[in-house]
């Protein structure tokens, strides 16, 4: 908490930003995003402590989703290119707050097994869990896709889940994503990073091999409404 509020704290003076001062409208453009994180923040601080794991997860999915759904909706492209990667900036500063204590959270709860196994926990929880990790860091990444490759095959992790962080680990360490999760900026749209495929002409049998519901085409559709980006 101590975190966000600190970050927050900065948006709201206009310094997220070493070198770049953010000006009123950035501002209000970012404003929704640093609310609805606060307000969720604020929810949960008075609440009575979870009930159980249940609870516990609901709750990080929450502060994991809410802040990012309200990012699709912020438009910054008709910002001055310096405003709009400070404004851009500042966004992901308060949300990494929230990851980081997300993962904390999590990393103390791992079980013995190495990880949140649906027979054991149930979807909601492991995919909570895998989002966390998702958006972490590259040591988590390189951490645990060894730990979940092999529970693909078991049902115990989703293939397309597995697939994501699969990608996002390669394309960190600068090797061609597999399954073309991962978007690129480019002319203002997110579209699949193509360029960092590897063997692009297979990449569709791959992804249904994986449980993935759509091909590269389709999933890059779902980007279509963002609102434009900045490379």
């Amino acid at each position: 908490m101590i975190a966000f509020v600190f970050v927050l704290a900065l948006v709201q003076a206009g310094l997220a930003a070493p070198s770049t001062v953010l000006d009123a409208e950035a501002r209000a453009k970012i404003a929704p995003v640093l609310a609805v994180l606060a307000d969720e923040q604020k929810r949960q601080t008075e609440a009575p402590p979870p009930a159980d794991d249940t609870e516990r997860f609901l709750r990080m999915y929450r502060l994991d989703q809410i802040g990012r759904k309200a990012m699709q909706d912020v438009d910054l492209s008709d910002l001055p290119l310096d405003q709009a990667k400070a404004a851009e900036g500042a966004m992901w500063a308060a949300q990494s707050a929230v990851d980081d204590a997300n993962l904390d959270a999590l990393l103390k709860m791992l079980p013995s097994e190495g990880w949140f196994y649906k027979s054991l926990y149930g979807e909601g929880p492991s995919q909570t869990a895998f989002l966390i990790i998702q958006h972490s860091d590259l040591e988590q990444w390189r951490r645990f896709v060894p730990v979940l490759e092999p529970l693909v095959a078991t049902g115990e992790v989703d293939g397309q889940q597995f697939g994501l962080m699969y990608d996002r680990l390669a394309i960190n360490e600068n090797r061609p994503q597999r399954y073309g999760t991962q978007m690129a900026c480019k002319d203002g749209r997110w579209v699949i990073d193509r360029e960092n495929l590897e063997d692009p002409v297979n990449a569709d049998k791959r992804r249904a091999e994986m449980g993935f519901r759509q091909t590269l085409a389709e999933y890059e559709t779902n980007f279509a409404h963002y609102p434009p980006c900045t490379p």
